[in-house]
């Protein structure tokens, strides 16, 4: 992994990846000559491009959302992946976010920047490395982004979560010194604000937490998490092909539309006429209308249901969400009732359902009425095969994931982390074979610069450590 030791600026230019690219830093051996505020942008442009743009379509197709119709996203389909096939997004991740990170961070501190700015660097490099881990498994993490290090060191999964903690809390302590606020403008997301990045910290250390099956701390960390959907930490857009919705991009602007649709599997879920899946999976019921929610997500085009591009959730200018009040109050929904505490896992999943319904009522008939533990219970609504209360109420608390966390990588978290839950988990069924893809492979460039990378190699059905 040989890193230049300059700073790179994306702007979106092109169809999810970084091919527009400014060096603001044109001497490799003065990495200050940049501003650190325009390096902190860049890295959170870097970070958005990695969390909302080929990402989200690959996890999107091995969490069986999205389904590949021709060229690349057709072989991501059948599972015909290469270890080439994920070359860009390593390095979105450990060039893009990562090395610039340690750049903005170094440079921040030289020009006496401390406390603010500093923390909300730690925290989009935790988010980088944080989905790195949970797609690879093991990675450089203390050793990564530094250009001296030309083979970092591989770092046991296990490992790199208990030090995604660690630097979420250094992050959080820098954030609340109330100090060191990045200039108006350089902070895309929130401005500099340091209690909206702080509950941003706290939910990504309760995502983290969900993903290694701590419940307990996920439920600690998310009641101090994003509180309402104002406080989302997601990607702004605007109105010109060059600063939009990266999935807009993608369906709209590249003429790619025609590689990819929506799969059958996550429209039936919202929409009961759909007829050809097995067994049915729509979620509506007496208090629950999908109508709404359906027509916000997608549309036609072309005879295939695509993302909406026109005025929904993949419209030119609608931010993407990375992490949302969603997220967090569906974490505290399932550590809830995995730790047998099933009142608070209803309330916590109703309120996710009233934001649902102020939100949704736009776009037709939405009905998100509130639950009640009964309809969990045998018999119930929501409870017509038999299940226990728990399990029923957890199946229904990880389809709502499945659903509101469309087009992040969490579902491709979710499909592994549950996949031996057979009475619970969402129902996807193998597009090809009888497994599912449970890691990205290790990128060639990677294999063939750094001779640290684990060998043997892990395949693409090799659960990763926290999986298994």
């Amino acid at each position: 992994m040989k890193f230049k030791h300059i700073f790179i600026l994306i702007t979106f230019l092109t169809i999810g990846c970084e091919k527009g690219i400014d060096e603001l830093n044109d001497n490799p051996n003065s990495p200050t000559s940049a501003n650190y505020d325009l390096i902190l942008t860049g890295v959170e442009i870097g970070n958005a491009v990695l969390q909302t743009g080929e990402m989200v379509r690959k996890t999107g197709i091995f969490s069986g959302q999205y389904t590949g119709l021709d060229r690349a996203h057709l072989t991501y389909t059948t599972y015909s992946v290469a270890s080439s096939s994920f070359n860009s997004q390593w390095n979105e991740v450990y060039v893009d976010v990562v090395s610039n990170s340690r750049v903005a961070e170094s440079v921040a501190i030289e020009q006496g920047v401390d406390g603010i700015g500093i923390g909300i660097i730690k925290v989009i490099r935790a988010m980088a490395l944080g989905t790195a881990t949970s797609m690879w498994g093991d990675i450089p993490f203390d050793e990564a982004g530094y250009p001296d290090i030309e083979n970092p060191s591989f770092e046991s999964q296990t490992v790199v979560y208990q030090k995604l903690q660690q630097l979420l809390d250094e992050a959080i302590l820098d954030l609340s010194k109330g100090s060191g606020r990045p200039p108006s403008g350089a902070d895309i997301h929130f401005d500099g604000s340091p209690s909206e990045w702080i509950a941003v910290a706290n939910t990504l250390k309760a995502r983290y937490y969900l993903h290694t099956k701590d419940y307990n701390s996920a439920t600690t960390y998310a009641s101090l998490g994003i509180s309402s959907s104002s406080g989302n930490l997601a990607v702004p857009h605007g109105s010109s092909n060059d600063d939009a919705n990266l999935t807009y991009q993608f369906f709209e602007i590249g003429v790619r539309g025609s590689d990819l649709k929506v799969s059958d599997f996550l429209l039936s879920m919202m929409d009961s006429t759909i007829s050809n899946v097995s067994p049915a999976n729509y979620r509506g019921n007496t208090k629950t209308n999908e109508t709404a929610r359906y027509a916000f997500m997608f549309r036609s085009s072309g005879g295939e249901i695509i993302p909406n591009t026109v005025n929904g959730i993949s419209a030119t200018d609608q931010s993407a969400n990375m992490v949302s009040y969603a997220e967090n109050q569906l974490i505290l929904a399932e550590s809830a009732v995995r730790l047998g505490f099933l009142e608070s896992g209803v309330n916590a999943l109703n309120a996710h359902r009233s934001n649902l319904l102020s939100t949704m009522s736009s776009f037709g008939a939405a009905k998100y009425d509130a639950y009640q533990l009964s309809d969990f219970e045998n018999g119930g609504i929501e409870n017509t095969d038999g299940l226990s209360t728990a399990n029923s109420l957890l199946r229904e608390i990880l389809e709502e994931r499945y659903v509101s966390l469309f087009n992040t990588t969490e579902n491709f978290s979710d499909t592994r982390r549950t996949d031996g839950e057979s009475l619970v988990r969402v129902q996807v069924i193998p597009n090809n074979g009888t497994d599912l893809p449970q890691r990205f492979l290790y990128p060639q460039t990677e294999v063939d610069r750094n001779s640290n990378v684990p060998n043997p190699i892990p395949g693409f059905f090799e659960p990763t450590t926290i999986n298994q």
